[in-house]
């Protein structure tokens, strides 16, 4: 239905484990499409090496502390949205 919808769906989106007194939560989904969230991490890998944009954005997530694989998945993540 919704771009938010597809990236749960292919596992790019992160859920809430918010439990008792904790709030703000994240995690990876358990239930996830493997192959489609393999397909949107490597168009986000490819396009941290050829798009200039993309990489501005990845080092952008890599300086505010995220580890490599947190930036692609954000990076996945965006380009959901450009795709839907």
């Amino acid at each position: 239905g919704t771009a938010d919808r597809l990236a749960g769906f292919g596992g790019v989106a992160p859920v809430p484990r918010d439990s008792g007194k904790l709030s703000g939560n994240l995690r990876r989904p358990q239930r996830y499409n493997r192959r489609l969230q393999r397909v949107f991490y490597t168009s986000a890998l490819f396009s941290i090496r050829h798009c200039g944009e993309s990489r501005r954005f990845y080092d952008r997530k890599r300086a505010e502390g995220k580890r490599h694989t947190q930036a692609v998945l954000a990076l996945a993540r965006r380009r959901v949205n450009v795709l839907w």
